[in-house]
């Protein structure tokens, strides 16, 4: 079987000492791609350089809506030049994000309009955060989504089904990560067995939420069958189903070269 874990942040410090041993895990246990997330434009830098000391790392470059109030005058059209860098596929992630009170939210819009429009010039996939905002970016979205389909996916996804429908009505992917497998996400689990299987990509948010048996600890690439085991019991599918409908997805969406 063949998985792709569609986003991770391998430049992040719980990496630090090991991160080609946790790509080596990844490949073993039959991850061909990762996908390594932008969130500033140093890291958008640091995923680049993953991207050439491993062939199965891919990049998005983009300003996490936490960051954009640090973003240097500047940043943009940087993040705007390496977009056009070989491996980036993607952009952001982006999105908006209530939770944290860490950038006003007009600003993360702004960004997050910007991250849209980029996305259509350049033909990339943009990857979306939502965190307590899920009213805010289905508007945000569907004001795009007007004068086109989109282009996108929404990240580590646990809104509810109406938001699930909206985000699939406007041509988004949804993404599943390791809280699908906690005890108490039944609503989630609900949610993911109905999304199409055309739309279903999965992703670790490595080193963030590690699913069971390792919630707690650090998460890693090699833990996404781990999601994917999870999605094929609540659908009634083989985890052979689910590994080759997500990851062609995947393919298609990011544009991921097949081995």
């Amino acid at each position: 079987m063949e998985w792709i874990d569609t986003h991770c942040h391998l430049d992040e410090d719980a990496f630090s000492q090991d991160c080609a041993e946790a790509v080596q895990r990844a490949v073993e246990s039959g991850v061909v791609a990762m996908i390594a997330i932008g969130i500033t434009l140093e890291s958008c830098r640091r995923v680049l350089e993953l991207t050439e000391r491993f062939p199965q790392v891919y990049a998005t470059v983009g300003l996490h809506p936490n960051y954009v109030s640090a973003a240097g005058a500047d940043d943009w059209n940087q993040i705007v030049e390496l977009a056009q860098s070989p491996k980036v596929v993607g952009l952001g992630e982006t999105g908006l994000d209530k939770y944290w009170d860490h950038s006003p939210i007009v600003l993360q819009a702004e960004y997050f309009d910007r991250h849209i429009e980029l996305s259509r010039q350049l033909g990339l996939p943009f990857v979306v955060h939502c965190r307590e905002a899920e009213p805010e970016v289905v508007a945000q979205l569907g004001r795009h989504a007007s004068t086109a389909p989109l282009n996108g996916v929404m990240h580590a996804f646990c809104g509810s089904a109406e938001t699930a429908t909206a985000c699939l009505e406007m041509g988004m992917h949804l993404s599943i990560g390791g809280m699908v497998t906690f005890k108490k996400n039944e609503a989630q689990r609900q949610v993911a067995a109905t999304i199409p299987m055309d739309r279903l990509l999965i992703e670790t948010d490595a080193p963030y939420l590690a699913p069971t048996p390792f919630r707690g600890k650090r998460n890693e690439p090699a833990h996404v069958r781990l999601t994917a085991a999870c999605l094929a019991e609540i659908r009634g599918v083989t985890k052979e189903e689910i590994a080759s409908v997500t990851t062609a997805n995947a393919r298609r969406l990011f544009r991921l070269p097949i081995a």
